[in-house]
C-alpha cells in the first residue's frame, strides 16, 4: 500500500515559514557551497503531491511563478475556492484525511505530503502520516508558522537515516 510521506524544512526552531509566510530562509549555512540534495532521490519515490492552497499559491506566484514545479506528479491542492482543475492540478474541497484515505486504496507510488501546517496537524491528529523526512536549516526565526501543533496523541516514530550537508541536518523517521 501506498505511503504518506510528510517531506519539509523547517528552521532550528520548528517553524516552516516566518511570520509573513515566506520562505526565502530555506538555505543552508555557506550560500556559496551547494548542498546535498536528496529531494531528486525523493521526488523519483513519489507520483502525487497534496498541498494547502497557501502552499500552492506561494509556488505559482512567488517561488515559481512561470512552470508548476511539479508537473511530473499528480498534484492535489485542497481548498474551498472552487477552483477547476487543469492539467494534473487538481482542486479539492475534502478534507486532508479523506482525500489521503482515498488515495491511499489506488495503485502507485508513496504520497507526498508538501504543506501546509493545517494539513500536517490533521493528518497527525488522524495518525495518518506513515514516514517524516524533515530538513532544518540552520536557522532560528524566533516566530512564524509552526510545523508541529499541539495534538491529543503521541506518535513514536523510529530513525530511518540522519545526514548533515551545508549546516542543513536531514531527518527520516517512520511509524513504529
Amino acid at each position: 500500500m501506498r505511503k504518506i510521506v510528510l517531506f519539509i524544512a523547517m528552521s532550528l526552531d520548528g517553524y516552516i515559514a516566518d511570520t509573513d509566510g515566506k520562505v526565502d530562509w530555506l538555505a543552508g549555512q555557506d550560500s556559496n557551497v551547494e548542498g546535498d540534495d536528496s529531494y531528486a532521490d525523493f521526488v523519483n519515490s513519489v507520483d502525487t503531491v497534496i498541498m494547502g492552497w497557501t502552499t500552492y499559491h506561494q509556488i505559482v506566484t512567488d517561488l515559481s511563478p512561470g512552470e508548476w514545479v511539479y508537473d511530473n506528479l499528480q498534484s492535489y491542492v485542497i481548498t474551498h475556492k472552487g477552483y477547476p482543475s487543469k492539467n494534473n492540478i487538481t482542486f479539492v474541497s475534502e478534507s486532508p484525511c479523506m482525500l489521503v484515505n482515498r488515495l491511499k486504496q489506488k495503485n502507485g507510488k508513496d504520497i507526498w505530503i508538501c504543506g501546509g501546517a493545517d494539513i500536517v496537524h490533521q493528518l497527525m491528529q488522524n495518525n495518518l502520516i506513515d514516514k517524516y523526512h524533515i530538513s532544518v536549516i540552520p536557522t532560528i526565526l524566533g516566530n512564524g508558522i509552526r510545523l508541529f501543533n499541539v495534538i491529543n496523541r503521541k506518535t513514536d516514530l523510529q530513525l530511518i537515516t540522519s545526514k548533515s550537508s551545508n549546516g542543513i541536518v536531514e531527518l527520516v523517521y517512520q511509524k513504529r
